[in-house]
Parts: structure tokens; C-alpha cells; sequence
């Protein structure tokens, strides 16, 4: 598979404001290790194979345990995750499986459970941003490296 376009080259402006998005979640105050956990989620639900080994390695980078990334794809079987990290990784699904899931109710309560009304949104856009960062680069069809 060969790369379409570089986006980042041909519209500078709009992805220089994407990355910047990024960076003031990654500054928001949500815990580093939940974000790495909606990224990579997000990611393989979106089939972003760029976006996967690129996350995968910031996780491991950061202290995950190559045997909780493992896990993720099967988090609802695994007794791995806390409930904060089960009501973020179902958020996460919902929201970017909107058209089929429609984001129900009983997701969001388990949310608001775990997280105040701030930290939900501060997640949401999180998740909208990696689900539009993972739209660039499958439609552009960005190459990760190969070790």
C-alpha cells in the first residue's frame, strides 16, 4: 500500500490546528494513561494501523505492561481494567461507533459514575480527535514504520 496524500504538507494550516487540538488534550488534566487507552481503542476500531503502532508505542513508552495493550481489543473479558478505564473504553466505543451504537444512555451513566461532567467532556473531544485523526490517515493511507 502506498501513502495518497500527506496531508499535513497539502492543507498545513488545517493540520497544524488538529495537532494543537491534540496537545491541549494531552495538557487538559485527563489522566495520560486513560487518553492512551481511547487512543489505541479508538484506533483499532478504526482500523488505523499508523495510529495503533503509534499509540501502542507511547503506551509502553509510558509504563503500560505489553499484557494490558494485549488486552484491550477483549477489555470487557479481562479482569486487567479498572472501572474508570471500562467506563472510558465503553465511552470510547459508543462515541466512535456513533451511527451504529447511537451513544446510549446506559453508557453515559456509567460515565457520570466514574468521571465529573468536565472529565466526560474533556474524553469526548479526546475520542473526536482521534477518530478524526484516524480518518486522515486511513483516507490518506499513512504508513507505519516497519522495525
Amino acid at each position: 500500500m502506498q501513502q495518497r496524500l500527506n496531508i499535513s504538507k497539502l492543507a498545513p494550516d488545517l493540520y497544524r490546528a488538529i495537532r494543537e487540538l491534540d496537545g491541549a488534550i494531552r495538557n487538559c488534566g485527563v489522566d495520560a494513561q486513560l487518553l492512551h487507552l481511547v487512543k489505541l481503542r479508538a484506533s483499532q476500531i478504526n482500523g488505523c494501523a499508523f495510529c495503533v503502532d503509534m499509540h501502542v508505542k507511547e503506551a509502553l513508552a509510558d509504563g503500560f505492561t505489553h499484557q494490558k495493550l494485549h488486552l484491550v481489543p477483549a477489555w470487557r473479558e479481562s479482569a486487567y481494567f479498572t472501572e474508570r478505564e471500562r467506563a472510558a473504553l465503553e465511552w470510547t466505543e459508543s462515541v466512535t461507533l456513533l451511527a451504529d451504537s447511537g451513544i446510549p444512555d446506559a453508557a453515559y451513566d456509567v460515565m457520570r459514575a466514574q468521571f465529573t461532567d468536565t472529565e466526560i467532556a474533556q474524553l469526548t473531544v479526546a475520542i473526536g480527535t482521534i477518530n478524526l485523526l484516524n480518518r486522515i490517515a486511513v483516507g490518506s493511507r499513512m504508513q507505519h514504520p516497519v522495525e
